[in-house]
């Protein structure tokens, strides 16, 4: 018997009656051999985090646009918090931890530049819209490996796919990683802007209290309650009382933090119309895309899936090359 059968045995003997076992993978759209040593679920995780998207979430914004300070959020701790949290929950409540890791780590893979800030400047300018949920899966479907993707499991493209809110994963790991991005970015996020003054903790609401003084109480009170009213159900979450916190929380955030910085809505608009200029100077010369890119017969998705897979500074790169005049050597 394998390393890997041995685990699997294990799965079916200690997880939970709910959980999602290796053996039980609706698999993959090119079957693979298996691994001796790793589960599919464990190759997953392994693909995600060797892969070159994954790699650049930490040049990524999570919400301040290009903070100066050394300890606000990018998109990769980001990821690694929401991994933190997801996993810590999954072991709990017996549930696999490796579909839950997997799932968290490429869920997202398709964001944006600069943040939310740069996936409205694409919702805008790319027909039907742009979603970093969908662009993840895109990501680990059609763009990386040089175009040939990472080709998951049905169950971790699922988890990536409907990981934001109104989406209805098909894994209880899949639930579990999205209530724990919000845990993850709604809490920190508040320590963030209180670390960037545009927060106090006088300005924090009663509500936020309930759930802790810190944001390491809040976490720990947050993972709890998902346990808690998670135990021993098919259908896992947040109890009605505390998920109406978190919803209160997102509406304090996007009134006070997202949206109403004099600072972050100009800066707002410097990124929004880099990102359109950008856009409509690929369209018109998609010879300078990279080569998989420059035959698609959809070029504004081309372009989209260009300019998504950029980060921050390399975004500007572009910028400055294409639209701002050079020094003169003498």
């Amino acid at each position: 018997m394998t390393p890997r059968e041995r685990y699997e045995q294990l799965e079916l003997q200690a997880l939970s009656p709910f959980a999602t076992k290796s053996v039980q993978t609706k698999g993959r759209k090119s079957p693979t051999k298996k691994c001796d040593l790793r589960t599919e679920f464990q190759k997953d995780r392994d693909r995600i985090t060797h892969s070159k998207a994954f790699r650049r979430l930490m040049h990524k914004t999570q919400v301040f646009i290009s903070p100066e300070g050394d300890h606000y959020r990018t998109r990769l701790t980001h990821t690694l918090e929401v991994a933190q949290i997801a996993r810590t929950i999954a072991r709990a409540l017996r549930l696999n931890e490796d579909l839950t890791e997997a799932i968290a780590l490429g869920h997202d893979l398709g964001h944006t530049p600069f943040g939310h800030t740069g996936e409205d400047a694409l919702n805008l300018l790319l027909p039907g819209g742009f979603r970093h949920n969908e662009q993840s899966a895109r990501v680990v479907e059609y763009l990386e490996n040089d175009g040939v993707g990472l080709n998951l499991t049905f169950e971790v493209l699922d988890g990536i796919l409907n990981h934001r809110t109104g989406c209805a994963p098909s894994t209880p790991e899949g639930m579990i990683v999205q209530v724990s991005d919000k845990i993850a970015y709604m809490t920190h996020d508040v320590d963030d802007a209180i670390r960037a003054k545009i927060l106090s903790s006088d300005d924090l609401p009663a509500f936020v209290f309930e759930l802790g003084a810190t944001p390491s109480e809040r976490i720990n009170f947050l993972v709890n309650n998902f346990i808690e009213h998670s135990e021993n159900k098919a259908e896992v979450g947040l109890s009605p009382n505390v998920a109406k916190i978190m919803r209160q929380l997102k509406s304090f955030l996007h009134t006070n933090v997202y949206g109403n910085q004099l600072i972050h809505q100009r800066e707002r608009k410097k990124i929004s119309t880099m990102i359109q200029l950008l856009f409509e100077y690929y369209v018109a010369h998609m010879d300078m895309l990279p080569i998989e890119l420059q035959n698609r017969t959809d070029a504004s998705q081309a372009v989209a899936d260009y300019i998504a897979g950029m980060t921050d500074r390399f975004a500007m790169k572009r910028f400055s090359e294409i639209f701002m005049p050079a020094a003169w050597e003498v």
